[in-house]
């Protein structure tokens, strides 16, 4: 599964840290970024519920190899 994080979309809003700890983190600036390696443990639920709470849809997801 490949997330990716749109940056010139998300407005540090944090519900997506709020949703899946584990797989986003907010950086000094307060925008979201990928914990690395959270891909491995978080679910594909956890994912798809992050990207949906996202109010300004700046996180996208597809299948395929997470890309670094």
């Amino acid at each position: 599964m490949q997330i990716r994080i749109d940056h010139n979309t998300c407005i540090g809003s944090g519900q997506c840290f709020l949703t899946a700890p584990g797989l986003f983190i907010q950086d000094d600036d307060g925008y979201s970024v990928l914990v690395p390696g959270g891909t491995e443990t978080a679910t594909r639920q956890q994912i798809t519920e992050a990207a949906l709470s996202c109010p300004v849809q700046a996180i996208v997801v597809a299948d395929g190899p997470q890309a670094d």
